[in-house]
């Protein structure tokens, strides 16, 4: 799909080319870790930017965003004035096999003290 509207089109990172401490750092951040669990529970390319419910601003946002398509992690494109996103999961997987699983999981144990 060509690029709409006057903002150029995002700049993505295909996850074969991303340094696992790369990946890492971005799941690091709470604000990105919720973006990625939201999006995996979503369909591909039903999730506009503003739809998310995390405590930051648009600029924060847009940040946020841009270090998980440098991680490999989320894939965005524009429809009319969004920008809709999904994850890269099956990419994902295959360069880092697990370790989408390990972080989707539910934060259901706290860890030792």
């Amino acid at each position: 799909m060509p690029p709409t509207g006057h903002r150029p089109a995002p700049e993505h990172t295909h996850p074969d080319e991303v340094p696992v401490l790369t990946a890492l750092a971005a799941l690091a951040d709470p604000v990105r870790l919720t973006l990625v669990r939201e999006l995996a529970g979503s369909d591909d390319w039903t999730r506009a930017c503003g739809s998310f419910d995390v405590p930051v601003g648009k600029a924060a946002l847009s940040h946020h965003f841009a270090v998980l398509r440098a991680a490999g992690l989320v894939e965005q494109r524009d429809q009319g004035p969004k920008r809709v996103n999904r994850l890269r999961r099956p990419e994902f997987d295959t360069r880092f096999p697990g370790l989408l699983d390990l972080v989707l999981r539910p934060d259901e144990v706290a860890a030792p003290a």
